[in-house]
C-alpha cells in the first residue's frame, strides 16, 4: 500500500523561505513521475513542479527561479525548496506520484496532467505580506 506524507509546510512572511517534503511508503520514487501541486479556496489544483524518472524538471512560470523540486532516492523523499515566497503562493501543497513515467509535451514533463495515482494528505503554506 502507497502511503505519501507531506511535512514543512507553515506560516512565513513575503520573501520567506520553506522546504517541503514528502516521505513515501509502498513507493519508489527513482521510477515514476513525480510532482508537487498546490490548490488555494476557490481554485482548481495546479502543478508547481514535476521530476520524471530520468531526473528531467518542470515548473509553473509562476514559480520559476524560486522553487527547486528534487528526490533523495536514498531515504525515498520529494523535496521542494521554495524561496521568495509571495502571498499568491499561499495554499495546500500536495505531492503526488504516478504509476509510470511523466507525459512529455515538447519534450517535457508535462504540467497539465493532474491524474496521478497517489497523493499525500497535504500541507498547508501560508504567506503574508
Amino acid at each position: 500500500q502507497v502511503h505519501l506524507v507531506e511535512s514543512g509546510g507553515g506560516s512565513v512572511q513575503s520573501g520567506g523561505s520553506l522546504r517541503l517534503s514528502c516521505a513515501a511508503s509502498g513507493y519508489t520514487y527513482s521510477s515514476y513521475c513525480m510532482g508537487w501541486f498546490r490548490q488555494a479556496p476557490g481554485s482548481e489544483r495546479e502543478a508547481v513542479a514535476v521530476l520524471d524518472k530520468d531526473g528531467s524538471t518542470n515548473y509553473a512560470d509562476s514559480v520559476k527561479g524560486r522553487f527547486t523540486i528534487s528526490k533523495d532516492n536514498t531515504d525515498n523523499t520529494l523535496t521542494l525548496e521554495m524561496s521568495a515566497l509571495k502571498p499568491e503562493d499561499s495554499a495546500m501543497y500536495y505531492c503526488a506520484g504516478d504509476r509510470w513515467g511523466c507525459t512529455l509535451i515538447n519534450g517535457r514533463p508535462s504540467l497539465v496532467n493532474t491524474d496521478y495515482a497517489y497523493w499525500g494528505q497535504g500541507t498547508q503554506v501560508t504567506v503574508s505580506s
